[in-house]
């Protein structure tokens, strides 16, 4: 990594990572206790032909509950994801300015998902990327950080018109191995 790369990661961190806490007004979506499993979907690019494979599995450390997705992630086939996704009711996000998350992972780079009320299409999304360290982290991504993965969309999230949240391993051949034990919005 050159220098010009490290000054980009180090200032990327600094926007987006959170080395305490969340703040107080913050609204908690999961922390994956108690029976997370009705409120999570694992979907991966098999729907659609491709060859990912993985598994969401939820568990607990030292009794913190988190999700876990993991598997190999491949662009074969037309594919390239694995992913966890939860339905939101949007009016109690209505007022977020972005998304946060207590994460750990292998050291790879994931992303956000957010799905509107617009976007009605299974490849329309809004993403932010986010990059993970063996630590337990809290990041912080605002929502003018998403960008919309068609031109047809908008170019900004109307928190009003949330209705799903997504952790994704997603576009190149890697191995995903990602544990979230909070999701919210601030």
């Amino acid at each position: 990594m050159n220098f010009i790369q490290r000054s980009i990661s180090v200032i990327w961190l600094s926007l987006y990572l959170i080395p305490s806490s969340v703040a107080e007004d913050s609204l908690m979506i999961d922390n994956f206790e108690s029976q997370a499993e009705l409120r999570w979907d694992y979907i991966s690019d098999q729907v659609m032909g491709g060859v990912s494979d993985g598994s969401l599995v939820f568990d607990s450390e030292n009794g913190n509950a988190f999700a876990h997705l993991a598997g190999k992630v491949s662009i074969d086939n037309n594919g390239g994801f694995i992913q966890l996704r939860r339905e939101l009711d949007g009016a109690s996000v209505a007022l977020a300015a972005g998304a946060y998350l207590k994460v750990r992972g292998n050291g790879q780079r994931y992303y956000l998902h957010l799905r509107t009320s617009r976007t009605l299409l299974p490849w329309q999304y809004y993403q932010a990327s986010f990059q993970t360290t063996e630590q337990w982290q809290i990041i912080k991504v605002p929502l003018t950080a998403f960008s919309p993965s068609s031109s047809w969309s908008s170019k900004t999230v109307k928190p009003d018109s949330l209705r799903s949240i997504g952790i994704v391993a997603y576009g190149r051949d890697h191995i995903a191995d990602i544990e979230i034990a909070e999701i919210g919005f601030y």
